[in-house]
């Protein structure tokens, strides 16, 4: 399984151009005929503002739930754990099957891939 972080902006801006969309927890890419993938709520740890990084955060992506398993409290672009604080970027994990060796190069997963290194890039 291969797990690819998207952040809120991101997909905001995808949305905003009809190419993708978040729908019940799932990541909807119109281009790909409406294939979607599971999404996971998470942060994507771009620095320490405070304190220390006892946990080894920064550049790190970390789900609500392991955030949850932390302590950490999450306000806007910020997480709190114990006296540390961290700027995040909010977003998703989208989780992508490994490709199977039976499967044609032009697989959903491959498309997927392509279309976020596309817009990425």
């Amino acid at each position: 399984m291969t797990k690819l972080f998207l952040s809120q902006a991101q997909l905001e801006e995808w949305a905003l151009a009809d190419k993708a969309d978040l729908r019940e927890g799932r990541l909807v890419v119109a281009a790909e005929g409406g294939s979607d993938w599971p999404l996971t709520p998470a942060v994507h740890v771009v620095q320490l503002v405070s304190g220390e990084d006892t946990h080894q955060l920064v550049s790190r992506v970390k789900t609500e739930e392991q955030l949850g398993r932390l302590g950490a409290e999450q306000m806007a672009d910020s997480i709190l754990v114990g006296d540390s604080a961290y700027e995040v970027v909010p977003g998703y994990v989208a989780e992508v099957g490994a490709p199977a060796p039976e499967r044609k190069p032009n697989s959903e997963t491959d498309l997927l891939a392509a279309f976020i290194l596309n817009k990425m890039g």
